[in-house]
């Protein structure tokens, strides 16, 4: 065991003015709880945010508000959500159990860890929790780790469908902390490893997410499918959140493709959306889209079935939703 203190944050404002060196920040604490259990997060001091007044979805202003603490299964079932943003409950209600979604909140989903083998095995080195100690995923199991954005310093992906989604929708983030109040773009919270695999996001130390807000959602048809090793409880071998308009001479008038499983953060397809404007909503135009955007896949050698299988659910994906 390792001794930390706990404390329970009274308002977003008191959380970040009693954050300090070895802070962490409680919310459902599905994924801290078991990386504490695992010996990857060791927090001098645990605060918890759970019970703070964050837990509304609220209509502001044509746009949706989703406060950080809202449990993933109120997400999903809301009925605001279902009926604009069916493309983010689909995504949500594909991640985890029931149980885990029930506990689990907006912002934590954002920020949970990757599920790389290696980072979750204090015995073996890694750059995410000791930088500088090596990836050794890059020669081992890497078959579910990244073909895109990744680099000599990692190969781990990021675990989120929810954040996948809300790539795709352009939501904002919204944070409080030591610098005061931002919004942060998505996609553009979570970052590519590069060299510094240990940051995971663009957050600062003492950062809170507050709300993610969702603007009217785009025209046109969406749609989130997750390809996995079974059919529940478990993560994205590559996953897809796509929006297409197609206008009425049938040329694709709008595009929007998010793809998880294949990075370190939700990855925007946007080679793939440039290539589909004003061009006939076809297989072959998708086909071409989705080729021009794989081009960037840099596969391992035990992942490099991800490419074709990426490339088949984007086709497929937009010819479910072109009319």
């Amino acid at each position: 065991m390792r001794p930390f203190d706990y404390a329970r944050a009274t308002s977003a404002a008191d959380a970040v003015r009693r954050y300090r060196p070895g802070t962490m920040y409680l919310g459902g604490g599905t994924n801290l709880v078991d990386l504490m259990r695992l010996g990857v997060a060791r927090p001098e001091h645990l605060l918890d945010v759970s019970r703070l007044p964050l837990d509304a979805v609220e209509e502001v202003r044509g746009r949706l508000r989703v406060g950080a603490a809202v449990r993933n299964t109120d997400l999903a079932a809301h009925p605001l959500v279902r009926a604009r943003y069916p493309m983010l409950a689909r995504a949500v209600l594909t991640g985890a159990s029931g149980q885990i979604r029930n506990m689990a909140t907006v912002a934590g989903n954002l920020l949970q860890r990757t599920r790389c083998a290696y980072f979750q095995d204090v015995s073996r080195p890694c750059n995410k929790r000791r930088p500088g100690s090596g990836c050794p995923a890059i020669e081992g199991d890497h078959s579910n780790l990244a073909v895109l954005g990744h680099s000599g310093a990692c190969v781990a992906t990021h675990p989120s469908d929810m954040a996948v989604a809300l790539a795709a929708l352009e939501a904002e983030v919204h944070v409080t902390g030591p610098g005061g109040d931002r919004i942060v773009p998505m996609p553009g919270l979570h970052r590519l490893p590069g060299e510094a695999p240990e940051r995971d996001t663009v957050l600062e130390p003492g950062d809170l997410i507050t709300a993610v807000e969702l603007p009217p959602p785009p025209p046109g048809a969406s749609l989130y499918r997750k390809v996995r090793e079974r059919a529940s409880f478990a993560f994205a071998l590559v996953s897809i959140a796509a929006v297409l308009d197609v206008a009425a001479d049938g040329t694709v008038a709008g595009c929007r493709i998010a793809l998880g499983g294949l990075a370190h953060a939700p990855w925007r397809a946007e080679r793939a959306e440039r290539e589909l404007i004003g061009r006939p909503a076809t297989g072959g135009t998708f086909l071409a889209a989705a080729e021009a955007e794989l081009e960037q896949a840099r596969p391992l050698p035990r992942n490099a079935y991800k490419v074709p299988m990426a490339r088949d659910l984007i086709v497929n994906t937009l010819e479910e939703l072109a009319p």
